[in-house]
């Protein structure tokens, strides 16, 4: 389980632990926020194709699907 702060998510960097379509690192571009400024969810775009997908933040948690850093 990786350990986060979600306010020091912003430009963090990603590796996906299983890619698809050659997407394997992913940059934090944006932080979703609720009304109570609380982080509820980031914005990942990959690196090779700039695609983007919201992600609930909870799920970078995930050591089985994601690996901080780029490796």
């Amino acid at each position: 389980m990786n350990r986060i702060n979600p306010s020091k998510l912003l430009l963090s960097k990603w590796t996906a632990a299983h890619p698809q379509n050659r997407e394997k690192h992913f940059l934090v571009t944006e932080l979703l926020r609720n009304e109570e400024d609380s982080v509820i969810g980031v914005e990942l775009q990959a690196v090779l194709t700039k695609r983007i997908q919201l992600l609930d933040w909870k799920s970078l948690k995930d050591s089985e699907a994601w690996q901080h850093g780029w490796r």
